[in-house]
């Protein structure tokens, strides 16, 4: 079953206002829940809270795979 698309804060909104779950990161991380939330907790990858629930922003994933590309290189 494919993960829920993202959401959009509103219609019309750029990439980077778009927010993930937590599930839709596992997904593209292809990690467990654990994991993610170790990021989450680690400050690795960037989240907000919105009550009780927490949202990834998707340029928080992008900047946080393009650092892990950067380490890996060196």
């Amino acid at each position: 079953m494919a993960p829920p698309p993202p959401i959009v804060l509103h219609s019309g909104a750029s990439p980077e206002l778009e927010l993930l779950t937590v599930p839709q990161v596992m997904a593209r991380l292809q990690l467990g829940r654990s994991a993610v939330y170790d990021l989450l907790r680690s400050g690795q990858l960037t989240s907000i809270t919105l009550g009780r629930a927490r949202r990834i922003p998707t340029h928080a994933l992008t900047d946080f795979i393009r650092t892990r590309l950067e380490q890996e290189a060196v």
